[in-house]
């Protein structure tokens, strides 16, 4: 009523087009040529059902859909045409939002992405760009997803203030070494995490990542072996034990399970909240996993909760277990 509908409306006005027929009640325009714009929200998809005739279908944020919505239109809604088009328009919110998934981390076929910026906008005044390009210096968040069409979250991070530079070895050789290890095989990846903490100092240095999918045990010793970290204590996931063994009779003998608790998640993320945390910047994936990991909202009232997303923190996991080894006293839990 208030978005697309309305827009279409002051459209039609503004160009002079004779003879479209605006159904208000029915949120239908027809043109004289017969074509019909009917348009419909996802509130109810039960509502779709009945519709037919289609010849293309328009989705306005379609960020706000699910993955089951689109899947409904799609198979119920696929226009039987020699040529079926779907449009789907958002503002690339967070990576965690399931458009990115489906669409760009995976290539769907038959389908092209066109990125564009209020640059390709000639009818944008420059008040407006002005305003636009101010958000780089008062809303970070806000400037990449509206000014660059870039992906990035709004919503609340797990970890809101990290630093990302260089790091040199030499500024933290006296600093006891950490390493972790997530597993992961199919969907995830297995991951591990590594660097120095600087307990005096309260800092916490990430400085280097391993991640990768469809990795057996023998081969997770393989890569622990080639990082130069075979002699190392590491802290893998206690959830894997028998993982853990296989990897330890592999030639990694200082491997050891991380100890977990009733609420261990938001434990870890606690103790590694009270350490200013400095990645390394060549960390892309941990870089990215800290930009993306947010907590939960509760779907009814909109709050969030205190627990976070279960996604982007197979590297950050790696991290949690990995400090164990050097903050861990009895009763600690992660």
């Amino acid at each position: 009523k208030n978005s697309v509908f309305a827009l279409m409306r002051k459209l039609l006005i503004e160009s002079g087009q004779p003879g479209a027929r605006v159904n208000k009640s029915d949120f239908e325009i027809e043109l004289p040529n017969g074509s019909v714009f009917l348009f419909n929200g996802l509130d109810d998809p039960e509502k779709i059902k009945s519709i037919d005739g289609i010849t293309d279908i328009v989705v306005e944020e379609a960020t706000e859909l699910t993955l089951d919505d689109f899947t409904q239109l799609n198979l119920r809604l696929r226009p039987m045409e020699p040529n079926p088009q779907i449009y789907m328009m958002f503002n690339p919110v967070s990576k965690a939002n399931w458009v990115y998934s489906y669409f760009f981390q995976t290539k769907q076929p038959n389908t092209l992405i066109v990125n564009s910026t209020y640059k390709d906008n000639r009818f944008l005044t420059q008040d407006y760009r002005d305003t636009l390009e101010s958000l780089s210096q008062t809303n970070p968040a806000y400037y990449r997803i509206y000014a660059l069409g870039e992906f990035a979250t709004l919503d609340k991070l797990v970890f809101p203030i990290i630093h990302k530079r260089l790091i040199s070895p030499d500024e933290i050789r006296a600093f006891p070494q950490w390493i972790g290890l997530d597993f992961g095989y199919v969907n995830d990846p297995s991951a591990i995490s590594w660097g120095r903490l600087d307990k005096q100092g309260r800092q916490l240095f990430i400085t280097g990542e391993y991640s990768k999918k469809g990795m057996i045990n023998p081969e997770i010793a393989e890569a622990i072996k080639s990082l130069g970290f075979a002699k190392e204590i590491i802290i893998a996931d206690s959830a894997e034990e028998k993982s853990i063994e296989e990897i330890r009779r592999a030639g990694v003998p200082r491997i050891k399970p991380a100890v977990k608790g009733p609420d261990s998640i938001r434990w870890g993320i606690d103790t590694m909240s009270s350490f200013k945390i400095i990645v390394d910047e060549r960390c892309i994936d941990t870089i990215e996993e800290f930009e993306n990991y947010t907590w939960e909202k509760d779907k009814k009232t909109g709050e969030y909760i205190n627990k976070p997303i279960d996604q982007f923190n197979h590297r950050l996991d790696a991290a949690r277990y990995g400090i164990q080894s050097l903050v861990k006293k009895t009763g600690t839990r992660f």
